[in-house]
């Protein structure tokens, strides 16, 4: 049935199909503060660090985050102009399946769904591992313990808060988003100020642009193996900090205004991610005189502040980030339930109806406990890291499974959108003509990086090497291989035939209906 007195937000989404049934109670601000929460320099930046480090060098961070950033800011903006029009909780694979066909919506789906569990994975298991770092920090007795064993159980107590925080505190969810924009902001400043001032030296200019080669791929930063396998491969820092942002189309039924604040929320939630985490990163590198000291952790971007400061100043850098991290884990379960619950209200998950069911606080309780069980087990094998390292091979294979899920799911839509041509309806925020230069930018570039993080990320990890050992093995393209031939199986063999894509809940709206 029609729903009497709709407002603007209210009446487009019943004409998109769709009864107001989560709270509406967030600002545009709040809009863009989960996805630069999501996004968070304070995660990424810290977390992945080691992946540039190691594949490229300062050079991967000095000219391949900003270059790097253009690209991912063009994807932003063409989904930008999607979400204004059509800004509903299911958000990509809504904007998949009305733009092309049911099987469109269905792989487009199951991608953002994976992606963002992925995300919550890794995101709260980096959030573990600096915890453990800060605690042990204040603990010699901890310090000496498992290190494997202390950060999965932190990783899983972490899941745990972030679930009950969104269960129970669906209002203050909106609250600690902006808190967590602020925290973000004058965290990255403290951390940078600090590396400016603390170190007693710092590195030259000319130290940006030098080529490391740590993976054990190819022989130095020469040849056409370093440019082309090794150095692509540390961007995977960029590719992984700068995602989560189709937050704001997952919150968006949440969103005042929704049409133009989560348009606008999306494409500036990257471009002041950009500019703040290239301050960071290159505030990193300055800082970076003990080049040894940090080799030796592997990259670990925390051997840079236990070289060059003292440690109060190096255990209030970890302190920032692991907060940082933590409100970042938060926003990444509240995108993610949002988006099983929509994808269960139109049938696509097996026990749909459990998923797509909201409590008396119109909350999907249910979702969120799914989705962080499931982002629990895909992490297990982080419960092992080959000999003689501590860093598990694990976490960046479900780095890599959540940036592929997530660019692949946005690939289709805005291909979709480049087929469509002048018969899409934009929305009060378009790019007007030019979605065809910015949308075939997006694709190739989402293409290309696709095809490179299913690749081994060390020579270990390669079958028939020397060397080989499973703990080295990078999952991500025997995961995310899985997945997509699970998902076109099952469509073929089942869901092609009771699959519609969205379904309405409500009937059209009357053109006469009052609006308040």
């Amino acid at each position: 049935m029609a729903q009497p007195h709709l407002d603007d937000d209210a009446r487009r989404l019943a004409e998109l199909g769709y009864k107001q049934e989560l709270s509406r109670s967030w600002s545009g601000f709040s809009n863009f503060a989960i996805s630069f929460s999501i996004i968070s320099i304070l995660a990424g930046c810290f977390t992945t660090f080691s992946q540039a480090w190691n594949n490229g060098g300062p050079i991967a961070i000095s000219i391949g985050w900003p270059l790097i950033s253009a690209f991912i800011l063009i994807i932003g903006l063409c989904m930008s102009e999607l979400v204004s029009a059509y800004p509903t909780a299911g958000g990509i694979y809504w904007w998949a399946a009305k733009l092309g066909r049911p099987v469109h919506g269905w792989f487009t789906g199951w991608l953002n769904l994976i992606g963002l569990i992925a995300v919550t994975a890794s995101v709260d298991y980096g959030c573990a591992t600096f915890l453990n770092i800060t605690i042990g920090r204040f603990s010699e007795s901890w310090a000496s313990g498992d290190p494997l064993q202390q950060t999965f159980l932190l990783f899983a107590v972490v899941l745990v808060l972030h679930a009950l925080i969104n269960i129970f505190s669906h209002r203050l969810i909106s609250l600690l988003q902006n808190i967590s924009v602020w925290w973000h902001v004058f965290g990255a400043a403290a951390v940078v100020l600090i590396l400016i001032f603390g170190p007693s030296e710092h590195q030259s200019v000319g130290f940006l642009f030098e080529q490391f080669n740590n993976s054990g791929f190819g022989s130095g930063t020469s040849g056409p193996s370093f440019w082309l396998y090794v150095l692509p491969l540390g961007f995977l820092l960029t590719q992984y900090t700068i995602t989560g942002f189709d937050a704001c189309a997952h919150v968006s039924e949440e969103t005042h205004g929704a049409a133009m604040s989560a348009a606008k929320g999306l494409w500036r939630s990257i471009f002041y991610s950009a500019i703040g985490g290239w301050v960071l990163l290159l505030a990193f590198l300055f800082a970076a005189t003990d080049v040894d000291a940090v080799n030796k952790e592997a990259g670990f971007v925390g051997a840079i502040f236990t070289s060059s400061l003292t440690p109060g100043l190096a255990t209030v850098i970890f302190g920032i980030s692991t907060i940082g991290q933590f409100f970042c884990g938060m926003s990444c379960v509240t995108s993610m339930s949002r988006m099983t619950y929509a994808f269960s209200r139109d049938g696509a998950v097996p026990g749909w109806r459990l998923w797509s069911r909201v409590d008396r606080n119109r909350t999907p309780v249910n979702a969120i406990i799914a989705g962080c069980a499931v982002a629990l087990l895909i992490t297990l094998p982080a419960l092992y890291a080959p000999a003689g390292t501590t860093t598990p091979v694990a976490f960046l294979a479900v780095v890599s499974i959540a940036v592929i899920g997530l660019y692949l799911a946005f690939l289709i839509p805005i291909w979709l959108r480049l087929r469509m041509g002048a018969a899409f309806r934009p929305g009060p925020w378009t790019l007007g003509g030019r979605y065809k230069l910015f949308g075939w930018i997006a694709v190739i570039e989402i293409a290309i990086i696709s095809v490179y993080f299913v690749m081994p990320i060390s020579p270990a990890g390669v079958p028939g090497s020397p060397d080989f050992t499973w703990t080295s093995v990078n999952y991500a393209p025997i995961a995310v291989g899985a997945v997509l031939l699970g998902i076109a199986l099952w469509w073929t063999l089942s869901a092609r035939h009771w699959f519609t894509g969205p379904r309405r809940t409500v009937d059209e709206v009357p053109l006469d209906e009052p609006v308040v």
